[in-house]
């Protein structure tokens, strides 16, 4: 009985500190990390310039821009990811800049929790949209892509998976042309980087 009880003690010692050690473990590139706050929750983001540095600096400009501020999750999946940076209620289009190089060969994973660059066919199409991996989805990762290419991950998030999960949970149907949309606005109120870590 007294080494069940052990047992079961240091389990949950370990099982507390994997749980509390997460965040650590998940700023160890030391890069920006960004604040993207939601009408549904702060969502926490660090951003790995040593891994994805045309990336990082895409995004950083968009948001140092403010393009980001006002625009929605347009597409919401469950199980999958969620996706925005690229429109304002109403599906109104944002402008952007020009594509950049797909940067999927960094060794960066499509998992839980990951940011990736969205993009069309044209593996380097991608501009100013992004995406939240809800799930592991190592089929967007370079060595296993149909087109040889994948997805670029640039960064994590750190906190707030929380309200990821809400986000994902939203109600969702069709708007439009466009599939897979929430219901009502999860809107993008604002995305600010809260310290200077990794470059300008």
């Amino acid at each position: 009985m007294h080494r069940f009880r052990l047992f079961s003690l240091l389990a949950s010692i370990v099982a507390f500190a994997v749980v509390f050690s997460y965040p650590a473990h998940a700023a160890a590139s030391g890069g920006p990390i960004m604040r993207m706050t939601t009408n549904l929750g702060v969502i926490e983001i660090e951003l790995n310039r040593a891994k994805a540095p045309t990336t990082v600096d895409n995004f950083l400009k968009y948001a140092d821009d403010g393009l980001y501020n006002g625009t929605i999750f347009h597409r919401v999946i469950p199980g999958f990811m969620i996706q925005g940076g690229g429109f304002k209620p109403g599906f109104e289009k944002q402008p952007t800049r020009e594509p950049i190089k797909n940067e999927a060969a960094n060794g960066l994973k499509n998992v839980v929790g990951s940011i990736a660059m969205a993009r069309t066919s044209d593996p380097h199409s991608a501009t100013s949209q992004f995406f939240i991996n809800t799930a592991s989805n190592d089929f967007l990762d370079k060595e296993n892509a149909r087109d040889g290419w994948g997805y670029a991950v640039f960064g994590k998030v750190i906190k707030g998976m929380d309200v990821v999960q809400k986000i994902e949970s939203t109600p969702t149907g069709r708007n439009g042309s466009y599939r897979d949309a929430p219901k009502q606005d999860v809107i993008i109120e604002k995305v600010e980087r809260i310290n200077k870590k990794g470059g300008s």
